[in-house]
């Protein structure tokens, strides 16, 4: 009888022990969803930063080559040569229709 005792708070044991393990891997189950969410959070905002940055940057690099840096003269006398044959497309298509 006492055996069986014995073995019985055993079993108790165990099954706290398994319950309290339970316990704390919920938590940090819980806490880990967290973190995920927060970082899903940071992310989007780090995305829409990179993002504004991006065309901020590509603004000034514009504005840089129109105040006549020499690395980016040819590149902007490039578009705009581009942006004028465009509009004589445009003009000619216009003086066709007339």
């Amino acid at each position: 009888m006492e055996e069986n005792s014995n073995v019985i708070a055993l079993l108790e044991e165990k099954v706290v022990n398994l319950l309290n393990q339970f316990k704390e891997a919920r938590l940090s189950l819980e806490q880990t969803k967290q973190l995920a969410e927060d970082l899903k959070g940071e992310n989007e905002i780090l995305q829409n930063t990179l993002t504004s940055l991006k065309e901020e940057n590509k603004s000034l690099k514009v504005a840089n080559n129109l105040l006549g840096s020499k690395e980016g003269k040819t590149i902007t006398r490039n578009k705009i040569n581009s942006l004028i044959r465009e509009v004589d497309s445009c003009i000619n298509q216009l003086t066709d229709i007339y």
